[in-house]
């Protein structure tokens, strides 16, 4: 069961929504945990620990090491990643624009993995929306796959925002799989900023999907804490 899920997703850090924003000049710590819980069998989860530093107002590059296992214990190193976003725009849009690239080494079968797409986010008075497409090449199975992230979000009280997100895989970008064995989840989705005072920032994202996880039943957990200097 661990390799029929592991083994399509093995070039993924985690299932969060990318969003761009500007880090400049700050170093970031944070801490990911996602599992998927097929129907009837017991969770596989991923926990990741990253670094990720502003290089300037439009490119922030993050460092991620992702773990994986039936326990928490027994949870083995994965993947290891290399992260960068380049914000395109800086506000003379109505819409901010990112670019997002990830480099994968996966340390079980030594394949690599480059994922590159457009990141996109807006503000409706008190809601967020965000919108992603990303095309993955894997040198393993030497094909590129689409994978699609979109959030919305509205904002309840200062540092709060409770809305939906949502991911889907679809298959080959230029074939997609039949509906029955493409991947799709969605579900309720927490963003809140812990703190926010002198240089610190502290932030939590979370969320719980249902759906399928390529192809097969699989509720889903994400979680995302983040602290900046």
């Amino acid at each position: 069961m661990l390799a029929a899920l592991a083994g399509p997703a093995g070039a993924d850090p985690g299932y969060y929504v990318v969003a761009p924003y500007d880090q400049a000049g700050r170093v970031g710590a944070e801490l990911r945990y996602w599992t998927v819980q097929p129907a009837g069998r017991r969770a596989v989860l991923w926990p990741e620990l990253g670094l990720s530093y502003g290089i300037n107002t439009r490119w922030t590059t993050r460092l991620l090491a992702s773990w994986e296992g039936e326990t928490i214990r027994g949870a083995k190193l994965s993947t290891l990643n290399w992260i960068h976003e380049v914000l395109l725009t800086q506000g003379e849009r109505p819409y901010d624009l990112a670019l997002h690239a990830q480099l994968v080494h996966d340390r079980g079968d030594h394949s690599h993995a480059l994922e590159l797409g457009p990141v996109w986010q807006t503000d409706l008075g008190r809601l967020k929306l965000n919108a992603n497409a990303f095309w993955e090449y894997s040198s393993a199975s030497r094909d590129t796959r689409l994978k699609l992230q979109w959030r919305g979000v509205y904002r309840v009280a200062a540092g709060w925002r409770l809305g939906a997100e949502g991911f889907s895989e679809v298959g080959r970008w230029n074939h997609w799989l039949p509906q029955q064995r493409q991947s799709h989840r969605a579900g309720p989705a927490l963003l809140s900023t812990l703190w926010d005072e002198g240089p610190d920032t502290v932030t939590l994202n979370a969320a719980y999907l249902f759906g399928k996880t390529y192809g097969r039943r699989g509720d889903m957990f994400t979680m995302q804490l983040q602290w900046l200097h």
